[in-house]
């Protein structure tokens, strides 16, 4: 059965969805010989398809693994970092770095907290959709005090790049002389969305340490320590993938990530 060599390479578990595609624009993926181009489709039990010169085998597709790491502060969630700082498949021994683990999503380099790494390319697909709507949950630290004005605005949402955010909850928890501690759950993911929004606000970040992606929490897992997840927990990412499937895409045709067209 033919498939977009994209959707091969996150199904066996060697990067995301997006991760895929940048891998064969990049030229890094051979198809029988060839050099592949984005958008070819490809059958595993009977082309040759290779990336880095590795040929990917239908029989070697590893076992699905679902982890949760405590990234801490200077690490960056990517697989590959051409300034070669620390990422976070650097803090796993290495026979977890040989099975295609990927970060799900992204924490920037000065935060800290919870981060899904899995080689299931259907949830991490789904997961970074922008459609996907999964609580976030983070405890922020910004410069002085929010006004109930300016958190109520930060609720309702504000304009970045011309766009609304969706509503976030966002609870005062802490004031100190200087800063506050707050609360914030979001159901998007725009880049630096919290940092961009509290700096609009008026009250630069000073930390950020996310504690909860859905029901998946961090808990006493110490930074830079990572555990599998629990039965439950892996059940909660694949009934997301399920309602992602329910879902009508908004744009199916632009969008190279929809889980509802490309499973």
């Amino acid at each position: 059965m033919t498939e977009r060599l994209q959707k091969i390479l996150s199904q066996w578990g060697i990067a995301s969805r997006r991760q895929a595609e940048q891998i064969i624009l990049a030229g890094r993926v051979r198809l029988n010989g060839a050099v592949a181009e984005l958008g070819q489709k490809a059958d595993p039990e009977q082309d040759r398809i290779e990336v880095d010169g590795k040929p990917v085998q239908p029989q070697n597709r590893p076992e699905r693994v679902y982890l949760l790491l405590h990234k801490p502060e200077g690490i960056v969630t990517t697989c590959r970092d051409p300034q070669n700082r620390r990422i976070a498949l650097d803090l796993l021994p290495p026979a977890l770095r040989q099975i295609g683990l990927h970060p799900v999503g992204r924490l920037d380099a000065a935060s800290t907290g919870a981060l899904l790494l899995t080689n299931d390319g259907a949830v991490t697909a789904c997961l970074t959709h922008p459609r996907h709507s999964v609580a976030k949950t983070y405890r922020v630290w910004v410069e002085g005090q929010p006004s109930a004005a300016a958190l109520q605005q930060w609720q309702e949402g504000l304009l970045l790049d011309n766009r609304l955010t969706r509503p976030a909850e966002v609870r005062l928890l802490q004031v100190q002389s200087d800063r506050s501690c707050l609360e914030v759950v979001l159901r998007e993911g725009r880049n630096r969305q919290i940092r961009r929004v509290a700096a609009q606000l008026g009250h630069p970040v000073q930390s950020l340490h996310r504690l909860a992606i859905g029901s998946i929490h961090l808990g006493k897992l110490v930074s830079g320590q990572y555990r599998l997840l629990h039965l439950s927990e892996i059940g909660f990412l694949q009934s997301q993938v399920q309602l992602s499937f329910a879902r009508k895409p908004e744009n199916p045709s632009s969008n190279p990530l929809n889980c509802t067209k490309e499973k």
